[in-house]
């Protein structure tokens, strides 16, 4: 059985509402201003009884307020990553003798903090009053606050991540009165309805912090890259394999039977002590894998191993990096030899095969597309394409407008054929050829290629070019032709030093 556990976390929400509540005042008709007090409760029976100190013939005292909850739901809209672990690292201040705090540093501790769940609490409000006037005053006083809502904090704890919520009003009932009025109780009853998001977080775990005995400094390259062959060079902690430390601990063992693993301490006499035998243990820590080279692959990463796609998790490598994978948020970076600057995006596992990582790339550093010239298209579209087709499927006839530009899969017409198809013929009747993964261009009357797949040199403006990006406006996807296929412009192999992966974001 769980432990029992209760923070008064609603509890807390529903004091603060009351305290929001509980400093309106009425002017009565003397000039008397009077506070409106705030109770928990609905008008019921009971509660009444009771404010009627158990008598028929005594009616509930007005102007007050009762505050009382309606609904309690999950929100599902606000709901996360329910395995979600936040880490904040505190440090204490340290106390003197007499319990005052000095400028010293004291106790150290580590907090997880737990995903907390989402829910939607409703609240009504009920304002008693016997007459319109106090009823306006109260109610004024109120509703200019919401407009339409207002924030409220229920801890000033700066640990806790869920104390910040916002109240909103959601509607009025301005009187419980019948018509014909008179027939009910001189007591009025308007009510109002707030919602709030809040939240219920599980219990945070508190660990304290050992005491660092080793510091490793300058271990970042000129562009921010982990350089751990450098690091580690002429040692026998480095390995392509991965990064394995290997820690040695010293232990004294006091028992006869031990296993000799070095020079034995003695005690002057060349003779062994058993009790001063030390015994050597190793113990493996994390591995991380950025020696490795990586693939992407349609938007996929995957850790390679000699040179093929390896059955390595990526949570295995997260856990030997700084900070905490958070998924959507946490960020890769790569670097292609052909362009300035680094590709980025956020990550997430994939949850059907965590060797493979699915990236959301940021649009914004991908590389710049080349800009290829043609016979009709507007010059700020030279480095785009419409679509990519399959000629054999793909019947341009009624797309044919001046400038439309297609990146064909497959091969138009041939020069050894007399006739060809004639959805690709030109306006004069003449067949059109070219060939696969070509990029053409119709200029109004006829196909021009723009861009020769099968050309030894791709050369534009005088300038010969290794690679070519553009992007299919149908799709919003950014390809490059590297001189064989056409490729995804993220896809291909990074070497060591040429990705990393920041887990905070």
């Amino acid at each position: 059985m769980a432990e029992h556990f209760y923070d008064g976390q609603i509890r807390k929400y529903l004091v603060q509402m009351m305290r929001l509540f509980s400093n309106f005042s009425y002017q009565t008709g003397d000039g008397t201003e009077r506070q409106v007090p705030v109770l928990y409760g609905d008008l019921t029976r009971q509660v009444g009884s009771i404010l009627r100190d158990n008598s028929e013939n005594k009616i509930p005292s007005a102007p007050r307020m009762a505050v009382y909850i309606t609904g309690l739901e999950l929100d599902r809209d606000r709901t996360s990553d329910s395995s979600y672990v936040n880490k904040r690292h505190i440090r204490e201040r340290a106390k003197d003798g007499a319990g005052d705090y000095t400028d010293q540093a004291g106790k150290q501790y580590t907090v997880e903090r737990l995903m907390p769940t989402p829910y939607k609490l409703t609240v009504n409000v009920d304002l008693w009053s016997t007459n319109t006037d106090m009823k306006l005053q109260i109610m004024e006083q109120i509703l200019m606050l919401f407009n339409p809502s207002l924030d409220i904090q229920t801890t000033d704890n700066y640990l806790d991540w869920t104390s910040l919520t916002t109240i909103m009003l959601d509607s009025v009932n301005f009187s419980s009165r019948s018509i014909p009025t008179g027939v009910d109780s001189e007591i009025d009853v308007g009510s109002m309805t707030f919602s709030t998001p809040i939240y219920i977080s599980p219990p945070a775990k508190v660990k304290r912090l050992g005491v660092i005995t080793n510091i490793v400094t300058s271990i970042f390259d000129g562009d921010g890259y982990v350089d751990f062959e450098q690091m580690l060079q002429g040692t026998n902690l480095f390995s392509m394999g991965g990064m394995t430390e290997t820690v040695v601990q010293d232990t004294l063992d006091n028992t006869t039977n031990v296993v000799d693993t070095g020079a034995a301490p003695s005690d002057g006499d060349g003779i062994m002590n058993p009790r001063k035998q030390k015994t050597r243990h190793a113990k493996e820590v994390v591995k991380s894998y950025t020696q490795h080279r990586v693939l992407i692959l349609n938007g996929q990463a995957q850790i390679l191993k000699n040179g093929l796609p390896s059955n390595i998790k990526w949570g295995d490598h997260f856990d030997a990096l700084l900070g905490s994978y958070r998924a959507g948020l946490s960020i890769a970076y790569f670097r292609k030899p052909d362009i300035n600057g680094m590709l980025a995006g956020r990550i997430t596992v994939n949850p059907l095969d965590e060797t493979k990582l699915t990236i959301d790339f940021d649009k914004d550093t991908l590389p710049s597309n080349s800009t290829v010239q043609g016979p009709a298209r507007n010059a700020n579209q030279h480095s785009s394409i419409d679509f990519i087709i399959d000629p054999l499927r793909y019947d341009p006839t009624t797309a044919k407008v001046a400038g439309l530009r297609l990146l064909i899969l497959g091969s138009i017409g041939s020069t050894t054929n007399t006739d060809g198809a004639d959805a690709w013929k030109n306006a004069n009747g003449t067949d059109f050829v070219a060939n696969s993964n070509d990029i053409i261009e119709w200029d109004g009357t006829a196909w021009q290629i723009v861009f020769d797949a099968s050309a030894d040199k791709l050369i534009y403006n005088d300038e010969v070019i290794t690679t070519l990006y553009t992007t299919n406006l149908n799709t919003g996807v950014q390809y490059y032709w590297d001189g064989d296929q056409w490729l995804l412009s993220v896809d291909g192999e990074y070497a060591k030093g040429d990705w990393s992966i920041k887990l905070d974001g």
